[in-house]
């Protein structure tokens, strides 16, 4: 069968996202005065590290095919924070019961310096909470920056977020909670898959940058 992309090739990942950070695209100056300042040259991009724990033989080699399947940096896969897939407050997506909700609502206003937004179709009571991830659209991944609770009718009159929501964004774009991702190409130069001489078990890890 053929492979798809963007791949989810984290969907059985052994292993962790130790890293998961934003990038910033920054141009900075110095003055005499020692006062620094800042201009962005573009929003910043997610930038991630994945490793896995000690695995087989079998597994290391499944993981190396696994990888050159993404032809170096040229192919892309659903960049996923694993720590992250769902809102803190609910684990594994244990939604607030007697509720039919499949992790998704819907913008429905920006505001003009377009960090904050609000957000309807979420359960009344639904809590999302500093540091959780949302999606926007289909590629776009976003930290929540405070804590927030929808209103009696699901709806977030604000929430705020970072990155800036990008400029493709409108009233009417869905968000996700559930396994929240942006697209990723890796970055091959990253790649190691080393093992063990005497047990054949190793290690898989690389890093990723979004790719937009």
């Amino acid at each position: 069968m053929a492979i798809a992309f963007p791949r989810d090739i984290l969907a059985d990942f052994p292993g962790w996202s130790t890293r998961f950070e934003l990038a910033y695209r920054q141009e900075r100056s110095r003055t005499a005065g020692g006062k620094t300042f800042a201009k962005d040259l573009g929003s910043p991009i997610w930038h991630a590290s994945y490793v896995t724990k000690i695995v087989r033989a079998n597994t290391v080699d499944k993981w190396r095919a696994k990888l050159a399947s993404m032809d170096g940096g040229i192919q892309s896969f659903l960049g996923v924070n694993l720590s992250r897939c769902y809102p803190i407050a609910y684990p594994r997506g244990s939604w607030p019961t007697g509720v039919a909700f499949d992790g998704m609502g819907g913008i429905t206003g920006i505001d003009a310096n377009r960090k904050v937004f609000s957000v309807q179709g979420f359960p009344p009571g639904f809590k999302l909470s500093e540091g959780d991830m949302i999606q926007v659209g289909t590629t776009d991944l976003h930290w929540v920056e405070a804590d927030a609770i929808a209103n009696v009718s699901g709806v977030f009159a604000t929430l705020e977020v970072r990155p800036h929501l990008w400029p493709s964004v409108t009233p009417g774009t869905v968000v996700s909670v559930k396994r929240p991702h942006c697209i990723m190409s890796i970055d091959p130069d990253t790649i190691s898959t080393q093992t063990d001489l005497a047990t054949g078990t190793g290690t898989i890890a690389f890093d990723a940058w979004e790719a937009r």
